[in-house]
């Protein structure tokens, strides 16, 4: 069975809120793939990330299906005013982006898949730069926090959330018909072959790019459309980093 309803109060309560408000803004489309969600122990759950909305949907989607998501979010969030008091409250991680002390945040997150916990996590690290909004390059954070929990890696690809909130934080489409939000989980990923190897560069980048392919199968599935051959990789195009536009067509390699 999934692991119990939190049991601190704070929690409860930003759930109820927040669950409720999530249920007017959105319709979701989300009874499919939940039985690849593991009945027992601890799990990391990852995303596609295409809008700031989806990191909600993706936690409503684990809430709603029984488990205690723990999402790892930037540190700077749990100073601000009501959004810093809701992430302490539900036990999110805080994230070092950039810095040495990110390895913290990944134990910390390591811990809370040791007690049962589902942690969610966005392996692009950033919102997607790909011109058709299809998963780039995720970032090797997840593949540590795999590597050493050992635990079940589960993809999960979502679909709409931009249709509701544009990317980077513009006014939410909050009237006419509610846009619908598709949450779809795959098998978990094997890695079983990579646990007993050296952690290094390239098995780092195994993880990451098997963890990505399942999540861009399974967005596939649910645009109905065939993704690029290779993936979008931010590494080589620095100057979209800045960039908070739509961007044009880039050559693929």
């Amino acid at each position: 069975m999934p692991i119990a309803r939190p049991d601190s109060r704070a929690y409860r309560a930003v759930a109820v809120v927040v669950r409720n408000l999530m249920f007017a803004l959105v319709r979701y489309d989300w009874d499919r793939g939940e039985e690849n969600l593991p009945r027992d122990g601890g799990f990391i759950a990852a995303a596609n990330h295409v809008t700031e909305f989806d990191a909600l949907t993706l936690a409503h989607y684990m809430f709603d299906k029984g488990y205690e998501p723990r999402i790892l979010a930037k540190r700077g969030l749990f100073t601000t005013p009501l959004v810093g008091w809701a992430l302490r409250a539900t036990r999110m991680i805080p994230v070092d982006r950039g810095t040495a002390a990110a390895a913290r945040s990944l134990e910390a997150a390591g811990e809370q898949l040791g007690d049962g916990a589902c942690v969610t996590i966005l392996p692009e690290g950033t919102l997607t730069r790909d011109p058709d909004l299809w998963p780039m390059e995720g970032k090797t954070g997840l593949a540590r926090m795999a590597l050493a929990s050992k635990l079940p890696v589960v993809p999960v690809a979502q679909w709409g959330a931009h249709e509701f909130l544009p990317r980077y934080g513009r006014v939410p489409r909050l009237f006419g018909r509610k846009k619908t939000v598709t949450i779809v989980a795959g098998p978990p990923v094997d890695l079983s072959d990579l646990y007993d190897r050296p952690v290094d560069s390239q098995v780092l980048r195994q993880v990451t790019d098997r963890v990505m392919d399942a999540i861009t199968a399974q967005l596939a599935e649910i645009r109905q459309e065939t993704p690029p051959a290779a993936r979008f990789d931010l590494r080589r195009h620095p100057e979209y980093e800045a960039k908070r536009t739509t961007y044009p067509p880039v050559e693929r390699p």
